[in-house]
């Protein structure tokens, strides 16, 4: 009766409900001399503030580090083992979505214990997606290879990851930024999906993504006129209601910043005035980074799962993620 009433409740939830049901307890990842060493090497820090990016197309994971001249560099890029659903925003539990959007990790969003090996909460939904009546929840960065609406790595790769920013949670930082993209957005990309329902969407989540590749700083993330507004001082402080008209903003970015903004969307401007929308969002299921798509392909799903997690955690939908459209040609 008990194991029933656990198997209902995971069905009902239909995420990764890794903060839910866990492993017994035990002793987190550490950050290992190699790592620590690669940081070195860098210019970086253990300790440094972190921050992580996420591209679904690519089915790539960023992990950057503020290095010694204080703003942010590229640590390390991870090939991203699976995530599901299609390229947009997730907004309904059950919709096996993987977000996409801006959100903030704090300590206690960190789980030692999941039953993906080890995993932190995306913190979905945020302020933006609660009021826009998004629903679901437990979504995560996680391993085993598995996913409906998270983004799972091999359980080496979430290992390593954990240990880096559980190590610069404790060296200060409060919370560190993930950025969930559709895909690199540069202007090219943009213009691929110009007649993609989401495009005005993805349109404000390239402001925030032009400002972190511009200027190589966290951007500040506020929340008006139902939407991210990025870098912005508000008359009367920080707006309170995501829904409603942003307030005026009281300052200018710097110059330098203004300039390069302008000419990207002068650029982006230019790819959306030639011809039509060439991208076809075809997912049937999720994604898988294409080294990961062959190994599933040569080894099948069974032996791939036992290579990339020690768990041995079933791989999810592996038809579906064979079926990844994407060939790396972007």
């Amino acid at each position: 009766m008990r194991v029933a009433a656990v198997a209902a409740l995971c069905g009902a939830l239909a995420a990764c409900t890794s903060m839910g049901i866990d492993t017994a307890s035990k002793e987190p990842p550490k950050l290992s001399s190699k790592v620590a060493a690669s940081m070195a090497s860098k210019g970086m820090k253990p300790e440094s503030p972190v921050l992580v990016r996420i591209f679904k197309q690519e089915s790539e994971l960023e992990v950057w580090k503020v290095d010694k001249s204080g703003s942010y560099a590229l640590f390390k890029s991870y090939p991203m083992c699976r995530w599901s659903g299609k390229l947009g925003p997730k907004t309904k539990s059950g919709d096996r979505q993987a977000p996409e959007g801006f959100y903030h990790v704090s300590a206690g969003m960190l789980n030692p214990n999941s039953q993906y090996y080890v995993s932190f909460n995306l913190g979905y939904p945020n302020r933006l997606e609660s009021a826009l009546g998004y629903t679901g929840e437990a979504l995560m960065v996680h391993g085993a290879c598995s996913s409906s609406g998270c983004y799972a790595m091999t359980d080496q790769q979430i290992g390593e990851i954990y240990a880096i920013v559980d190590r610069a949670l404790k060296g200060g930082q409060n919370q560190f930024q993930v950025q969930a993209y559709p895909f690199r957005m540069t202007a090219k990309n943009m213009a691929s999906y110009k007649d993609d329902p989401n495009f005005p969407f993805w349109k404000t989540l390239k402001e925030g993504y032009d400002s972190f590749e511009l200027t190589r700083r966290q951007p500040k993330v506020s929340v008006c006129g139902r939407r991210y507004v990025f870098n912005s001082e508000f008359s009367g402080g920080e707006p309170s209601d995501p829904l409603a008209t942003c307030p005026a903003v009281v300052n200018q970015p710097e110059p330098a910043v203004a300039a390069k903004l302008s000419a990207e969307n002068q650029k982006l401007a230019a790819a959306l005035s030639q011809g039509t929308s060439s991208a076809v969002n075809s997912y049937v299921d999720g994604g898988m980074h294409p080294s990961f798509r062959a190994l599933l392909k040569n080894n099948g799903a069974k032996s791939m799962a036992e290579k990339v997690s020690g768990t041995k955690y079933p791989i999810s939908r592996p038809e579906a993620a064979l079926a990844d459209p994407f060939a790396g040609s972007r």
